[in-house]
C-alpha cells in the first residue's frame, strides 16, 4: 500500500486514542487535519497534533529532522 492513502474520517473524534492509534498501526495514514475540515470548524486540531506526535507520525513532508542530542552511542570497553 505504499502508494494509497487509506482515511480516517468522519466519527473519528468519537473514537478514544488508542483505537486511533490501533488504526493507524494497522495501515490508516491518511486524516482531514487543520482549523477547518472541508466546511466547518476543527476544535480538534490541537488534539490530533498531540496525538500524532505521540505515535510518532507527521504530515507528509514535514517529518522533524532528527536530533543529535537524542542519538545514544554505546561505548564497549
Amino acid at each position: 500500500m505504499p502508494t494509497s492513502y487509506v482515511r480516517l474520517s468522519a466519527g473519528r473524534q468519537a473514537m478514544p486514542e488508542a483505537m486511533q492509534a490501533l488504526a493507524f498501526m494497522a495501515g490508516a495514514n491518511s486524516i482531514f487535519y487543520g482549523d477547518k475540515l472541508l466546511t466547518t470548524g476543527n476544535p480538534e486540531a490541537d488534539h490530533d497534533a498531540e496525538l500524532l506526535a505521540k505515535l510518532d507520525l507527521y504530515p507528509e513532508g514535514q517529518a522533524p529532522k532528527p536530533r543529535p542530542d537524542l542519538h545514544h552511542h554505546h561505548h564497549h570497553d
